[in-house]
């Protein structure tokens, strides 16, 4: 296989990893709204999870999580999956498909202001406060149209849940950062995927009475089988093709085009509101956020240029 090639099938790994992610949001608003928010997720995650561990273990004969690691995979797992997986789901029960999964996207810049805070990081220049003030400026394009023209009941609250989904997932990130675990990083997201299936069936049982597998309606299985094998497992596989070959600039682009897609198709599939002004605060929100990437990237390689000098 020639270069030219090697760019194509990464392009294609790519746009793959974007469409099937962006759609999970669409498949996830219509898993809740035939069961439980909490079971949903805990099943989900328990599927995906024991297909991961099982590749890992059965194919790949790697060893069980020591205590050290198993630790920190359960610290990772309340924040990723529980925090931010779990209470992303429940979102959207209250708000539509496209602004829980914007909201998502705003984690790089919850992650710079968390470390610009707490760890004084350098690595913020004039150009990251532009895209700060840009990525939550979309949000609230977005915002104020959902809350004066489309206001569901439930609404703030659910934005909250959102927030606060995105916030666990940025401090799993930093967590993640500063932790370093000596484990395949795809057979630690299974353990993390099963350690919070357990965790999140338990929160489902005390929140809400569990409904009965058998009466999960058909529509309610076909959208968590989209989430595990299109999400879980087709679109993992072809982000962890694309990080191989396309230079980390380009397969990080699924992070901006995955909110996009969770609009479109949620408008399609779902009727969900699609005007200039929810386009428009999206594209605003995701320029913010590449703004934020760049601006730290390419400062970070100031300062280590520095440091060497």
């Amino acid at each position: 296989m020639n270069n030219t090639e090697i760019k194509t099938s990464g392009y294609i790994a790519l746009a793959t990893t974007s469409i099937l992610w962006g759609t999970t949001w669409v498949a996830s608003k219509i898993a809740v709204s035939q069961m439980p928010a909490f079971q949903m997720a805990s099943i989900r995650q328990f599927l995906g999870g024991i297909s991961l561990i099982g590749f890992f273990l059965l194919y790949k004969k790697l060893p069980l999580p020591t205590a050290k690691q198993f630790a920190l995979l359960l610290v990772m797992s309340l924040l990723m999956f529980v925090g931010a997986n779990g209470l992303s789901t429940w979102s959207l029960q209250y708000i539509s498909t496209g602004l829980s999964s914007l909201i998502g996207a705003l984690y790089p810049l919850s992650v710079v202001l968390i470390e610009l805070i707490f760890f004084k990081n350098r690595n913020v220049t004039i150009l990251t406060f532009i895209g700060l003030l840009l990525g939550i400026g979309g949000v609230g394009i977005v915002f104020y149209e959902n809350v004066f023209q489309h206001h569901p009941p439930g609404f703030i609250f659910g934005v909250m849940l959102s927030m606060s989904a995105m916030l666990s997932w940025s401090i799993g990130t930093i967590v993640i950062a500063r932790n370093a675990i000596k484990i395949n990083p795809y057979y630690a997201t299974g353990w993390q995927m099963l350690i919070s299936a357990g965790i999140l069936i338990i929160i489902a049982f005390f929140s809400h009475p569990l409904m009965p597998l058998q009466q999960i309606p058909a529509k309610g299985w076909a959208a968590i089988a989209y989430l595990v094998i299109a999400g879980s497992i087709v679109a993992f596989a072809a982000f962890v093709y694309s990080m191989k070959k396309l230079p980390a600039a380009l397969f990080s682009l699924y992070a901006y085009f995955n909110p996009m897609v969770a609009i479109i198709v949620a408008g399609v599939l779902l009727n969900e509101p699609l005007t200039m002004n929810i386009f428009w605060g999206a594209v605003v929100t995701l320029f913010g956020v590449y703004l934020v990437n760049y601006s730290v990237k390419r400062n970070s390689r100031k300062l280590m240029k520095e440091e060497l000098e």
